[in-house]
C-alpha cells in the first residue's frame, strides 16, 4: 500500500464512527481527517453507507457522506469525468480519481486517505503549491521565436501524434506522488507530471525553444531522480507513461552529445 503524509509529529487516532444505517448492502468507510484549525492529531474516521442508496463511484460515497452524515468532510471535486484531477486521493492503497475508481473495484473496507508525501490543508485536500509551480517552471505553453503567423501554426499529422498520450495529463498529481524519488527530492526531482508535461512541449514541431528546454532539465536532481520503476505508470489514471517520457528526455540529451 503507498504510504501518505501526515503533519509532522503527528501520529494517526481511532476517530469517530457514525451509526450504521439500515439495510442489506452497507459498506464500511474509513476516512483520514485533520484540520489545522483544532490542535489534534490526525486520525480515522469511520462512516458506513448503503450502497442501495449511492452512486457507484467513490465520489459518489463522499459526496452522499458529506451531505447526509457529515459536513465537516473537506475534498475537493469538480468535473465528476476525470478531466479536471481535482478529487485526486489514496483509495485503497492506489492514487487515483474518485470520481472515476468504482466501489466495485475495492474489496472490503474503503480507506480513503490525501495523496501520499505531500502536505495537508484539511482532510483529503493535499497542498498543490509547490507541485504547480514545477509544472510552471518547464514553460507548458508554446514557445516561438518566428513571427506569428497570420492565422494558425501548422502541423502535420504525423507530427500531432507525436503528443498523443502526453497532453491529455489532467494534473491530478497521482504519478508525482506514487514516486519515492519524488517522495525525498520534491525540493530538487521534478516529478513525473512535470516531466510528461515538459516532454510534451519539447517534441512538440512548432516548439522553438528545444535547445532551452534541455539545458534548464540538465541538471543531477530536476530530470536523473528517476530510477524507472514505473509507479508513475501503473498508477495514471489516464493511462499514460510518465517513465517512457522521462526515458525519451534523457535519450535527447545523449543524442545532442553525439
Amino acid at each position: 500500500m503507498v504510504q501518505f503524509s501526515l503533519p509532522k509529529n503527528s501520529k494517526i487516532r481511532t476517530g469517530k464512527t457514525w451509526p450504521k444505517p439500515d439495510g442489506k448492502n452497507i459498506r464500511k468507510f474509513q476516512i483520514y481527517r485533520w484540520s489545522p484549525d483544532d490542535g489534534e492529531n490526525p486520525r480515522v474516521d469511520t462512516y458506513f453507507i448503503d450502497l442501495d442508496k449511492c452512486g457507484p463511484m467513490v465520489l459518489d460515497a463522499l459526496i452522499k457522506i458529506k451531505n447526509e452524515i457529515d459536513p465537516t468532510l473537506t475534498f475537493r471535486r469538480s468535473c465528476r469525468e476525470g478531466i479536471c484531477g481535482s478529487c485526486a486521493m489514496n483509495i485503497d492503497g492506489i492514487n487515483t480519481l474518485a470520481c472515476i475508481y468504482g466501489l466495485d473495484e475495492v474489496k472490503g473496507d474503503v480507506r480513503i486517505y490525501p495523496l501520499p508525501h505531500m502536505p495537508v490543508i484539511k482532510d483529503l485536500i493535499p497542498d498543490l503549491t509547490h507541485f504547480y509551480a514545477q509544472h510552471a517552471s518547464i514553460m507548458p505553453w508554446l514557445e516561438t521565436k518566428t513571427n506569428r503567423p497570420a492565422k494558425e501554426w501548422r502541423q502535420s499529422i504525423e507530427d500531432r501524434s507525436k503528443l498523443d498520450g502526453l497532453y491529455e495529463c489532467v494534473m491530478c498529481a497521482s504519478c508525482s506522488t506514487s514516486c519515492p524519488s519524488y517522495w525525498w527530492n520534491s525540493d530538487k526531482y521534478l516529478g513525473p507530471a512535470a516531466l510528461l508535461h515538459a516532454y510534451r512541449w519539447i517534441i512538440d514541431s512548432r516548439d522553438e525553444a528545444t535547445g532551452e528546454r534541455l539545458d534548464d532539465l540538465e541538471d543531477p536532481f530536476k530530470l536523473y531522480r528517476c530510477h524507472t520503476i514505473m509507479n508513475c505508470a501503473k498508477t495514471c489514471p489516464k493511462g499514460l507513461n510518465p517513465a517512457k517520457a522521462i526515458a525519451e528526455i534523457k535519450k535527447m540529451m545523449v543524442e545532442r552529445l553525439v
